[in-house]
């Protein structure tokens, strides 16, 4: 049944139909880092389970905050379904190349529904969207840094055990933030 509220919205479908692309995006984000946060939590790196554990949070909040956005601006948000999540990784450091992978991926994601909305003049939108890119490029920086550890401490003797410790200050450092 169309009521008022979804009857009139200057959300063109396409874009609606991108934004809910993105839902799934954030959505895969946060349950990506659930499970790379549970895998090292039974590694005994509690530092990276730590700093992912909080991600998880942060991309939920993400993607509700575009599901908030499509709705009021008249749209219908859809929850994402997750499938394929990768539950083992070969090292810590395997593990971190993913996430920067992943940030890059989701990155380009968001640039492309930024340029889209742009085109089609969909000023609000874009605008809205200027978060997520000034995000992403947090996000990527941090991945980078991550894996400058890897390169700093390296893995030898107890190098990955410092790591995860360097990994998990970062994690309470982003958080006074």
């Amino acid at each position: 049944m169309e009521t008022l509220i979804t009857k009139k919205t200057s959300l063109l479908g396409e874009t609606e139909s991108k934004l809910n692309k993105q839902v799934r995006m954030e959505g895969l984000s946060a349950f990506y880092y659930l499970s790379m946060a549970s895998w090292c939590e039974t590694k005994g790196y509690l530092g990276s389970a730590k700093f992912l554990y909080d991600h998880f949070g942060e991309e939920q909040n993400h993607m509700m905050k575009l599901i908030r956005y499509i709705n009021e601006a008249g749209g219908h948000a859809l929850a994402p379904e997750i499938a394929n999540l990768k539950y083992e990784y070969t090292s810590l450091k395997d593990l971190f190349d993913h996430v920067l992978e992943h940030e890059i991926a989701v990155s380009r994601a968001i640039n492309n529904l930024a340029d889209h909305c742009f085109s089609v003049k969909d000023f609000a939108t874009f605008t809205f969207m200027q978060w997520y890119v000034t995000e992403q490029r947090e996000e990527e920086n941090i991945a980078r840094r991550i894996l400058e550890f890897f390169d700093i401490i390296t893995e030898q003797g107890q190098g990955t055990w410092e790591i995860d410790k360097q990994i998990g200050k970062l994690a309470e450092a982003i958080k006074k933030d």
